[in-house]
């Protein structure tokens, strides 16, 4: 595997593009459309008449959840828990309904201030008591208890806060919980947005629909390991970090029969329809079998690469899978790590922000464009539009 040097994908992000509120309304953000090598300025409810007439628009529907909880010690000491993946139970979906006890991996402010036998309290309405102990110090696993019939989320929701990017310097607001959340989130379980959905109004997805665009969703709950660093010179030596997602029979279908591009609304459904590819894949190789955990390590789908299999025998065979198991939808995690020298399968669009520099994202968007990533890039720092979470736009054809 050729080394890929995290240094040439660098550049100069001035702080005061970085943009820290939403605009308001969300569809006025600029949007830079790059169709083929040619970039022009639009706005963002300008996008249905910038597809491609009869393109699948794949959104990702995950939820962030209030996952930053702050508890207080006995001697005023503040301990923040971020929450960052579930391990008892270990599926998203099933460790937001549990009831009275739930283990997180969490990310912990102030952990020396806690001690090992110490279970920190949060009082909440109704007369519930939120506990919080240590299931594993060194792993920094968490316990929380609760008495009642109240889920996990019913919880988090009366204690938790929003957790916002770390770039943002700041605490979450009241308007955050609205702001920082897409309109056709659905699903809970994410403790960071699919930020390139932020844009979209409910107008903007009435006008798709005008334009015959077709849309269909995913989910992908996105963790905190979006905002992980690369230390790595090389950075094809990077750990990706594991996501867990769920996508419909039906959308496998709409993929094999679809007559226009596929085009991913952020990276996190990039990710999601590329992994399916390769899902598909090993459903042909049979290297995976109904019933056993489907999971794509990251540097599968280099590997298995020289099979050249086409997208619609690798869906075909992964459709099959699941009208054999019969199940209406599967649940698997990837670890897809797309860089350049990718070739890729499904998608032929992307709609996506503006990304901090030397990150798996910026590589993302490299691999996908080519050199001209630093075009685009360019053009958008010369134009000053507003860059990360709560930044402007893209539209990038291919």
């Amino acid at each position: 595997m050729e080394p890929i040097l995290l240094a040439d994908y660098h550049y100069d992000l001035p702080e005061e593009l970085i943009a820290t509120q939403p605009m308001e309304p969300r569809d006025h953000s600029r949007l830079l459309f790059y169709n083929k090598g040619a970039i022009s300025h639009k706005r963002f409810d300008d996008l249905p008449k910038l597809l491609p007439e009869n393109s699948l628009l794949v959104f990702n529907n995950s939820k962030v959840i209030p996952a930053r909880l702050f508890f207080q010690r006995a001697t005023g000491a503040t301990i923040e828990l971020l929450l960052l993946q579930p391990l008892t139970p270990s599926w998203v979906p099933m460790a937001m309904a549990a009831c009275e006890q739930t283990t997180w991996e969490c990310m912990i402010g102030n952990k020396k201030r806690w001690k090992s036998d110490e279970t920190l309290t949060l009082q909440l309405p109704n007369d519930i008591a939120l506990k919080a102990d240590w299931a594993d110090r060194e792993q920094n696993q968490i316990q929380f208890t609760w008495k009642g019939n109240q889920t996990f989320a019913e919880v988090l929701a009366l204690c938790g806060e929003v957790p916002l990017p770390p770039y943002f310097n700041r605490r979450a607001s009241a308007a955050d919980s609205e702001s920082y959340q897409t309109v056709y989130s659905k699903e809970p379980g994410a403790v960071a947005a699919p930020t390139a959905g932020l844009h979209f109004t409910k107008q903007v997805l009435r006008d798709l629909e005008d334009h015959n665009i077709h849309t269909k969703q995913v989910t992908l709950h996105v963790g905190a390991g979006t905002f992980a660093p690369v230390k790595e010179a090389d950075a094809t030596k990077h750990q990706i970090h594991r996501e867990q997602l769920t996508v419909t029979r039906d959308l496998i279908v709409e993929l094999m029969h679809h007559p226009g591009g596929v085009i991913a609304v952020g990276t996190t459904s990039l990710r999601v329809l590329e992994s399916m590819y390769w899902f598909g894949v090993k459903c042909k190789l049979r290297m995976w079998e109904p019933g056993e955990p489907l999971h794509l390590y990251q540097y599968e789908p280099y590997e298995l690469a020289h099979h050249n299999i086409s997208v619609k025998d690798a869906l075909f065979a992964l459709e099959g899978a699941l009208e054999y198991a019969s199940v209406p939808q599967m649940g698997a995690t990837t670890e897809i790590y797309i860089y350049p020298g990718y070739e890729f399968r499904v998608i032929k669009g992307l709609v996506t922000n503006y990304h901090l520099p030397e990150t798996t994202l910026i590589l993302l968007v490299a691999a996908f464009i080519g050199n001209d990533w630093r075009k685009v890039y360019d053009e958008a720092l010369k134009e000053r539009y507003r860059f990360l979470s709560y930044g402007d736009s893209s539209l990038l054809l291919v």
